[in-house]
């Protein structure tokens, strides 16, 4: 879950911030920060006004592809699927295990 997939063409150390997020039935936002970090790689899309300017903490696992030409990242949830994830805590996303093991739980239970 917290890995990049092979297929998703994501190449190490491409700056994803600014990339448009596609979910599997429209547009939802931009990265506005990601890690590549082994084991616990993410994007953080800000959804600007579709959910109230609302951050979300998407796992790296579910990136379907990555488009470095016209900078955009596909990923395998619906955007009903994104505006219900748990509530990205900036806070806790860095050091908090039992955080991220319920972001990684409602990620993986919609994959």
């Amino acid at each position: 879950m917290w890995s990049h997939n092979p297929q998703s063409h994501y190449t190490p150390g491409t700056r994803l911030a600014g990339f448009k997020v596609e979910a599997t039935d429209g547009h939802i936002g931009k990265v506005d920060e990601h890690t590549e970090d082994v084991g616990s790689s993410y994007i953080v899309v800000d959804t600007g006004p579709w959910i109230f300017g609302k951050h979300v903490l998407i796992p790296a696992g579910t990136i379907v592809r990555v488009d470095t030409k016209d900078e955009k990242i596909l990923v395998s949830l619906t955007k009903d699927q994104i505006k219900d994830s748990p509530e990205y805590d900036k806070d806790k996303h860095r050091g908090d295990a039992a955080y991220r093991d319920q972001l990684g739980q409602y990620y993986q239970d919609r994959s």
